[in-house]
């Protein structure tokens, strides 16, 4: 049988295969056709080209590629409709912004002839959808945008858009795609230069700079060290740890998105700066674009501060005030390696003390959860200490927690770096199940567990996260933790309005969110589902979840829940 002559769209789905992207996450339309035809071929071929997944909303699509690298490390490609569905991944890409996840996402772009090539328009639709700048809507959340000129074109483009996405910082790329290039005969051959595009080291700090931070560690009596996306890589909390345990080190993982360092490490001395920041005569930030809330703490004004990061200064966010002594470009694992070793010839007058002091903490800090969590247990209804004490039954050393909104190491301790994974500074809500489908899809083996928010689930499109959990075989362990509320909503207006008339009714104007049978949701694509309103019942209903979705099938929790005061 003669082969058709190549398309642009072979190229470009073998470029990405080049580059290692496995998954192509799509949630296609009218601009797909050439990328149809280019799977169909390749499936009658031996070339390799990414797994095409069909994912039913796009929020979804682009939280599963986030969710995948995350585990991975290895960037993934999303490809949506026109600006229509570039519109409706919004969101998402915020949130992949904001935590710098390398990404290369991919719209069609409407045909921009109305006749007379292969491609031009043939639908009602492909009028309306044309924009003048169709990458405008995006342009702030990403490091680069490009629209496809020509076939030819086609690994070329890829070569510059992943090499951007994975050089430092991260960050995801937006690449327009018109279906007449698609679609565009190839006189030559089209390939990857992937071999030859080598991406630059990440940054290391200066020696002398680390020099300066080892004799102000030496010198401290009250350091402590905030973190908020330091964990990313694993192997930022195995160093992180043996630092923190030798010199006495208070770690507060502060609305942190990774497993920083383990509740029942000694210096973990829990998830708010509070006293320790007010105290602290030394304040080093890693990687923490918020590390405090100036409008309710800060650390003494003569403390020094260290910010720490590819991008201390998160140059991406318009305003941001926090002082910096001595700021440091470099990557996190590089700083702590250095600092073990700068450290280890010093003088440390203050750590014994210190240490005896941090140990003493922490432990009576240990026995103030375990007793909430206790009476907890006790109460008529299920709270977020109890919910978060039960799951340490169901989590294992293989399992990865996904957090959007509920799950607190102070009562559920976990060991294993690269364990959680939380919603990012931007707080783009519904990011949490998608992406638990994405780490699932990457780590196959072990308990994948989302604890979300009620509003957090809804926000997920949750009848398209459960089609493609069941439609792509990827149990998940869904827990929402519903308090019929917009938690965030009631503590801001609170928060803004204490004595109001707000304040009259709790606050809850606008919050509250009366919840629908969520169980139902899950059972309808043939998962487990389980509503639980008692706290003695929680126990054995996660045993019956965490075993359905082992065995298989994906599960749900509707934890009927308090509303916090």
């Amino acid at each position: 049988m003669t082969q058709p002559p190549r398309i642009a769209a072979e190229a470009y789905l073998e470029a990405l295969a080049a580059h290692g992207i496995a998954h192509l996450f799509v949630n296609p339309g009218t601009d797909f056709p050439p990328i149809v035809e280019a799977f169909a071929r390749a499936a009658g071929t031996n070339r390799p080209v990414p797994r095409p997944m069909v994912v039913p909303h796009e929020n979804a699509a682009v939280a599963m590629a986030h969710g995948y690298t995350l585990v991975t490390g290895q960037p993934q490609a999303v490809m949506l409709h026109t600006n229509v569905g570039t519109a409706n991944a919004i969101n998402m890409l915020i949130n992949a912004s904001r935590d710098r996840v390398p990404m290369l996402l991919t719209s069609g772009r409407t045909p921009f002839t109305e006749h007379g090539a292969d491609g031009s328009r043939s639908a009602h639709i492909q009028w309306a959808q044309e924009m003048f700048d169709q990458a405008g809507m995006l342009r702030e959340l990403v490091k680069w945008d490009y629209e496809m000129k020509r076939g030819d074109q086609a690994a070329a483009t890829v070569d510059r858009a992943l090499e951007i996405a994975s050089a430092s910082p991260q960050g995801p790329v937006y690449l327009s795609l018109p279906r007449e290039v698609l679609g565009e005969v190839l006189a030559a051959p089209a390939e990857s230069n992937h071999g030859r595009r080598a991406v630059p080291r990440a940054p290391e700090p200066h020696a002398g700079d680390i020099e300066t931070l080892a004799d102000w560690i030496a010198a401290a009596r009250n350091p402590l060290i905030v973190t908020g996306m330091l964990g990313k890589d694993p192997r930022d909390s195995i160093v992180l740890a043996r630092l923190a345990e030798r010199y006495a080190l208070p770690v507060i993982p502060y609305q942190t998105r990774y497993f920083a360092l383990s509740a029942d490490h000694p210096m973990f001395q829990g998830s708010v700066p509070g006293a320790l920041l007010t105290d602290a005569d030394l304040v080093i930030v890693f990687e923490a674009d918020v590390p405090w809330l100036p409008s309710k703490e800060s650390p003494p004004a003569d403390a020094r501060v260290v910010q720490i990061g590819e991008d201390p200064l998160h140059m991406r966010l318009p305003m941001r005030g926090f002082s910096s002594d001595l700021t440091l470009t470099a990557t996190c694992l590089s700083v702590l390696e250095a600092l073990e070793a700068a450290l280890a010839d010093r003088a440390m007058p203050h750590v014994a003390a210190r240490d005896a002091h941090l140990r003493d903490r922490s432990r009576r800090l240990h026995n103030a959860w375990q007793q909430e969590a206790e009476r907890a247990g006790q109460a008529e209804t299920i709270s977020l200490p109890w919910l978060n004490h039960c799951l340490r039954a169901v989590i294992d050393a293989d399992t990865k927690v996904i957090s959007e909104y509920s799950f607190r190491q102070e009562y559920c301790p976990l060991h294993t770096p690269g364990s959680l994974f939380a919603l990012s500074s931007a707080g783009g809500l519904g990011w949490g199940f998608p992406a638990s489908l994405g780490v699932k899809l990457a780590s196959p083996r072990g308990l994948v567990v989302s604890v979300l928010g009620d509003g957090a689930y809804m926000f997920a499109n949750p009848t398209a996260c459960h089609y493609t959990s069941q439609m792509q075989n990827l149990p998940v362990l869904t827990i929402i933790y519903n308090n019929a509320l917009y938690g965030a909503v009631r503590r801001a207006t609170l928060d803004m309005y204490g004595n109001g008339l707000a304040a009259q009714a709790d606050g809850r104007l606008l919050a509250n969110l009366p919840a629908p049978s969520f169980e139902k949701i899950v059972a309808a694509h043939d998962g487990y589902g389980e509503k639980v309103e008692r706290p003695n019942d929680l126990p054995a209903a996660l045993q019956r979840a965490a075993a359905a979705v082992r065995s298989g099938r994906q599960a749900l929790l509707n934890v009927v829940c308090d509303s916090p005061a």
